[in-house]
């Protein structure tokens, strides 16, 4: 088993989970199984109390765990399903240790982060390739260098290398090299003090990955070789892209899949990325194109919605069309800053996405309205499914004053409720994970996935209530997929509609380039 340790420099958001991912691909396209790890050093168990402002996007993967969105691009890239092994963060690693220590396993010894966390890392991640069976583990560092909080992380990647052997493992640096206006060149001295700091940590980067908006230039490039002490060959450029899916064609004019697999002992073969091509040629030059507004409250951070961007890609790609996204902020469309004709003005398609709490929600039910009566594509995910059966309750089945009891406690028709054997000490349990779902023969939806069950990712806590379905079905609502037992909605359409669909899930969770969501490919396909 072969190991990979991807580490960055200079400041966050350098795009190491793409180079992570790319990477990976470049290997899984040589026939290499690849399974990926991300490190989180925040001591919170995982992301699922995060505000999406400070964190992004919380994904959520088919055992419930809701981590960092990194992992998504793992997922989209490598068509893989990942679980919560493989995102150990600081937080799981310290519960980890503690407990261990309560149960004095490690024998009455003094705990330290050296031997004693530092090995719970390794074993953490041998531990997940071994349960893989993978050829590669690539182990993607997050934060920069010089951070307190993934400092022993490092240290137990140093000690890894030490243990599996210099042949086995592989360490990556991806570091920025800034091109100044005032001096017009790219300067290399970011990258040479990072991998300094990398140096004093016991690690020597056997390959840089140098981020810049234009390929990186020789003079750098021969700076950086000369004073990091890597081969000119191992100091590549990783520059902007149009898209982030053209990455792994980027790293393969570099020669860096065949000089990884040299460097680890591995067979050199070509790799096959034809399909994957042919699906970046459609996103770069599209045939058609529309615009889709996306309806939310966190729209002021885009990662926020990472997951239903790419899953827009994804279908535009298929569709061979460019999809454009226009914000919609609903708060403003509450507050009467903002009419919902001028809001929706030119767009061909609106998705409601998930979300949580109060604000912003009078808003999307108004956009759902404005959707339903005039036939323009609509697509709800999680709360934006609920939102639909608030408003159908509201304007068409004749429930004046419906609404979720997570907006209104007090409303005189709780659609949208937390059923009984939900309730916890802390008000509810969230639904996280894979769900089965039954869709109708015959409806919209089962056209959509070709076949009558299904599985999606979930997460949220209310449900449509039992006590209103007869009243929403009577008034012409098609609950269209429920849970396996019957007890619970999935997926509500309107088959008049020129494309009317919402879901409990997120689809968007389980999209891939190569394999678009069937509902993102419909409803894409539907405002074309």
């Amino acid at each position: 088993m072969k190991f990979i340790v991807v580490t960055g420099g200079v400041l966050s958001g350098l795009g190491k989970g793409i180079v992570t991912s790319s990477v990976g691909k470049l290997l899984e396209s040589r026939g290499y199984h690849v399974v990926p790890v991300k490190f989180d050093g925040y001591l919170n168990v995982d992301a699922g109390t995060m505000n999406p402002y400070r964190h992004g996007e919380v994904f959520v993967l088919d055992d419930g765990t809701e981590c960092d969105m990194d992992l998504g691009n793992y997922e989209r890239f490598l068509n893989i399903n990942l679980c919560r092994a493989n995102n150990p963060t600081g937080g799981k690693i310290f519960e980890l240790v503690l407990s261990k220590e309560r149960r004095g396993e490690y024998l009455g010894v003094d705990v330290q982060f050296i031997p004693h966390v530092t090995g719970e890392i390794k074993n953490w991640i041998r531990k997940v390739g071994q349960d893989a069976h993978a050829d590669v583990v690539i182990i993607e560092v997050g934060g920069t260098v010089g951070d307190i909080e993934n400092s022993y992380f490092i240290e137990a990647m140093r000690e890894l290398r030490q243990e599996e052997g210099n042949e086995n493992v592989a360490f990556i640096h991806v570091t920025l090299v800034p091109k100044l206006s005032v001096v017009g060149e790219q300067k290399s001295k970011p990258t040479q003090q990072s991998v300094k700091q990398l140096l004093g940590m016991g690690i020597q980067p056997d390959f840089i990955l140098c981020r810049c908006e234009e390929p990186l230039e020789d003079k750098p490039k021969k700076k950086i070789s000369q004073f990091c002490n890597v081969s000119e060959g191992h100091v590549i450029s990783d520059h902007d892209c149009s898209t982030i899916y053209e990455v792994p064609f980027v790293l393969e004019d570099s020669n860096l899949g065949d000089e990884l697999s040299r460097r680890l002992g591995l067979e050199v073969r070509p790799p096959s990325l034809l399909d994957w091509r042919a699906m970046v040629d459609n996103i770069k030059h599209p045939k058609g194109e529309i615009t889709v507004a996306i309806t939310g409250k966190y729209t002021a951070l885009k990662d926020s919605y990472a997951s239903i961007l790419e899953a827009l890609i994804h279908a535009g790609a298929h569709h061979s069309a460019r999809v454009n996204v226009k914000w919609v902020e609903t708060t403003r469309i509450e507050d009467g800053e903002l009419s919902v004709e001028d809001a929706l003005n030119g767009v061909d398609g609106i998705i409601v996405p998930g979300g949580f709490g109060s604000r912003g929600t009078e808003g999307k039910i108004s956009c759902i309205r404005y959707c339903r009566e005039n036939n323009i594509p609509f697509l709800g995910l999680c709360y934006g499914f609920q939102m639909a059966v608030v408003e159908y309750a509201r304007n068409v089945a004749g429930l004046k004053g419906a609404n979720s009891t997570e907006i209104d406690p007090k409303t005189p028709y709780p659609v949208i409720d937390i059923l009984p054997g939900q309730t916890s000490d802390l008000g509810g349990t969230m639904r996280l994970g894979a769900y089965d779902a039954v869709l109708k023969k015959g409806s919209r939806v089962a056209e959509a996935y070709g076949k009558e069950k299904i599985s999606e990712r979930h997460r949220h806590r209310y449900e449509v209530s039992p006590d209103y379905i007869g009243k929403l079905e009577k008034a012409g609502l098609v609950f269209s997929g429920t849970s396996p037992d019957g007890s619970l909605m999935e997926f509500l359409e309107l088959p008049k509609h020129k494309f009317f669909i919402g879901t409990q899930a997120h689809p968007e969770f389980k999209t891939h380039l190569e394999e678009p969501a069937p509902l993102f490919y419909q409803f894409v396909g539907a405002c074309l």
